[in-house]
């Protein structure tokens, strides 16, 4: 089984490993990634959170990737888990989007690497806290990456952050081997200002010149630096993002999709059970184009969710209104449907939601309750 596995997810702690990598995993002598991590609120500290992982899993557990959960917080936001994601876009119907800190983090180190370059083994902690790896493509190129993060501004939800030190520091840096030629590095940083709430993000400062390979930072706390051969790197820019709003309060579907771009229907989130786009061709009538319940038995889950399979759409606050919805029973020995409003939970916690449910049964009947577990 060996030479069958190329990558392993860092056992026992394969999600949120806190940086560091079992025995177990490092006996095997493979590439360790974490496998899935961050899941933390995107505000600054979140941010901060992101940069001192990115580091410090290899720094600390020899991980060379880190796969954030999730990459684009893009589901309502009274749901679990609001904001977990390296940018926020929860409003499709108004196409507001805001791009928040750990994007930019992130160009820290994939604008000024590729797949197949490899971290060096002088990587390490700052004498006076924070971090700093070294990366190369192994045809001369050079990418070092610093954080200075403070233990209160990178905290993330999981798992605890034990105590830890940083504090303003001068750091020196001595180039070796091939790199002691190098005479100049690009200089990208990002400053966290938690104080003045005034951060600056991914900018490019002058080259720094290094002396027989050697060249000296002032590092202050709560900073992310790139020192690079590369001269390619680029902020870039994004148009404005269209106003936010709420949800439309008059909203209707009919699901007619002759090719749908997407498998789901726009503005539903499945929290249990999967429901796609389907072309009934043995309705003659209004019904050919349907929202279709795909997955009709219950899968082996991770989580304690609702034995009804549910999918929510619309605003959280609605409190007086009227839904309606046409819906055929494809088995008329079992099972119903059911349209609810004021649904309270969702996620993790749907199995616990509560609000008004009307049901109906294969059987003819009907009940009303106030929550999901009937």
């Amino acid at each position: 089984m060996s030479l069958t596995v190329c990558v392993v997810g860092v056992p026992l702690r394969a999600h949120y490993p806190g940086t560091s990598s079992v025995k177990e995993a490092l006996k095997t002598q493979k590439k360790l990634w974490s496998s899935e991590d961050y899941s933390t609120f995107n505000d600054e500290v979140g941010g901060g959170c992101w940069a001192r992982i990115l580091n410090q899993n290899y720094v600390n557990g020899l991980m060379t990737a880190t796969i954030s959960w999730n990459l684009v917080a893009s589901y309502y936001k009274d749901l679990p888990f609001s904001r977990d994601g390296l940018i926020t876009a929860e409003e499709p119907w108004s196409g507001s989007y805001v791009v928040e800190s750990p994007i930019w983090i992130t160009a820290h180190t994939t604008q000024f690497t590729q797949p197949g370059w490899s971290y060096l083994h002088t990587v390490g902690h700052l004498a006076q806290g924070g971090s700093y790896v070294a990366l190369t493509d192994g045809k001369g190129n050079l990418t070092v990456v610093i954080e200075t993060m403070t233990r209160d501004h990178s905290v993330c939800i999981r798992p605890p952050l034990p105590p830890l030190n940083v504090t303003s520091q001068n750091a020196t840096f001595h180039l070796q081997g091939s790199f002691a030629s190098i005479k100049e590095l690009q200089v990208w940083r990002s400053q966290f200002n938690f104080k003045t709430k005034k951060s600056s993000f991914f900018e490019t400062l002058t080259p720094q010149k290094l002396f027989d390979g050697s060249f000296t930072l002032e590092l202050a706390e709560d900073e992310v630096y790139t020192l690079t051969t590369m001269t390619t790197g680029q902020k870039g820019s994004y148009p404005d993002s269209p106003p936010s709003a709420r949800f439309p309060k008059v909203y209707k579907d009919h699901f007619n999709v002759r090719n749908p771009p997407f498998s789901e229907a726009p503005d539903f989130a499945d929290q249990t059970g999967v429901f796609e786009y389907y072309i009934n061709m043995t309705d003659p009538g209004p019904h050919v184009f349907t929202l279709r319940q795909v997955v009709t038995e219950r899968p082996v889950t991770w989580a304690a969710d609702a034995d009804q399979t549910i999918s929510v759409i619309g605003d959280y606050q609605w409190e007086n209104l009227t839904v309606s919805c046409d819906v055929f029973m494809e088995s008329m020995k079992a099972g119903g449907v059911f349209i609810a409003a004021r649904v309270d939970k969702g996620g993790q916690s749907v199995r616990s939601a509560k609000g008004v449910f009307f049901w109906v049964f294969a059987d003819g009947t009907y009940k009303v309750t106030n929550e999901l577990g009937q």
